[in-house]
């Protein structure tokens, strides 16, 4: 049964919870992991994460469907990424099965805290690692801690889907060939002072260019960006240095074997942005986040969709996902996993 909570006002905030998945890596293996009560993190005053920023996180949701199931979407494709940032940070893999059974295990811990469906609120679920073990000098920890925390917040959208407006800026989101496509805190560190300095100039968010040219879009701060031609095909960025979504890949497919648009994967001029007729953000929080006005300093773009609500293409493909992860569209094969 669900906390009586009012669902719908919480806001995309930390709330504490029952409890907590912990897990430590010492003497070269993982410990069995358990959960707790203690939502506090004791560690050496020179340990990894604070000298090096030897950290990476994973971010996914649970879910009521309409049927009274709880769930979560695509588990194992949060613990392969995880798995990936922590082989670039030099930090030992936290297996993948394990992986997902801690998530299914913290969200059964924490169950009331599953906000009922038609809520629009989900359960955010955070695994993170850290390097725990006290480094002076510059190299990886010897010690690690994972953590899995979750935390009831509201829909991402309050008072419906509103169109965003963004900036494309000067400054870079990650290097070439450095830690763009790993999920590490160092790179939302790198992007904190731009997005408070887009807030204050009355921007939703940074667009980001490739950092060796500044001529093709990337993404933006914490998420993938979509658009859509004049002829109803989806285009989204193609480079190295983007973390690989998996909303991003999710709507790929449902695009493609849902909706039966043709897909383009490449590299998009930032010339081009004035031919498509629809742009958005997509990720864990939102899905998608329409984009309504793009500012290329000081030239600004209007996209077709206008900001008053999400063009026709986007609007379908957000609400095709979202039937899927909640239950009222039917879904490919493993990606919706139920907690029992």
């Amino acid at each position: 049964m669900a906390k009586q909570l009012d669902w719908a006002s919480l806001p995309f905030g930390y709330m504490e919870t029952n409890k907590s998945f912990v897990a430590n890596y010492k003497n070269g293996a993982w410990d069995s992991g358990t959960l707790t009560t203690d939502h506090s993190i004791t560690i050496s005053e020179c340990a990894g994460v604070l000298q090096y920023a030897q950290t990476c996180f994973e971010g996914l949701k649970a879910y009521t469907t309409k049927d009274g199931k709880i769930v979560c979407f695509r588990p194992d494709l949060n613990a392969s990424r995880m798995a990936d940032s922590c082989r670039r940070l030099e930090m030992p893999v936290f297996p993948e099965d394990r992986f997902v059974q801690a998530v299914i295990d913290t969200v059964k811990a924490n169950i009331e805290y599953v906000p009922p469906y038609g809520s629009g609120a989900t359960l955010y679920i955070r695994p993170y690692m850290f390097g725990s073990s006290a480094v002076i000098g510059v190299k990886p920890a010897d010690e690690y801690q994972f953590r899995i925390l979750v935390t009831p917040v509201g829909p991402y959208f309050k008072g419906g889907v509103k169109p965003i407006k963004v900036r494309i800026s000067d400054l870079d989101r990650a290097a070439p060939h450095g830690t763009g496509d790993i999920k590490a805190g160092l790179n939302y560190a790198m992007s904190l002072h731009n997005i408070v300095d887009a807030h204050k100039c009355g921007y939703a968010e940074n667009m980001y260019t490739d950092p060796a040219s500044h001529t093709y879009i990337e993404e933006t701060g914490g998420a993938n960006i979509l658009f859509v031609t004049k002829d109803g095909k989806l285009v989204t960025p193609k480079s190295n240095s983007i973390l690989p979504s998996i909303t991003r890949r999710s709507l790929i497919h449902v695009a493609k074997e849902y909706l039966h648009m043709e897909v383009e994967e490449r590299k998009i001029n930032k010339s081009e942005l004035k031919d498509f007729v629809e742009c958005g953000l997509c990720g864990t929080a939102a899905v998608i986040s329409p984009i309504g006005e793009i500012d290329d300093h000081g030239e600004q773009i209007m996209l077709p969709s206008g900001m008053e609500k999400g063009g026709p293409v986007l609007t379908k493909l957000r609400e095709t996902l979202t039937g899927i992860q909640m239950g009222t569209e039917k879904a490919p094969e493993g990606w919706v996993v139920e907690i029992k």
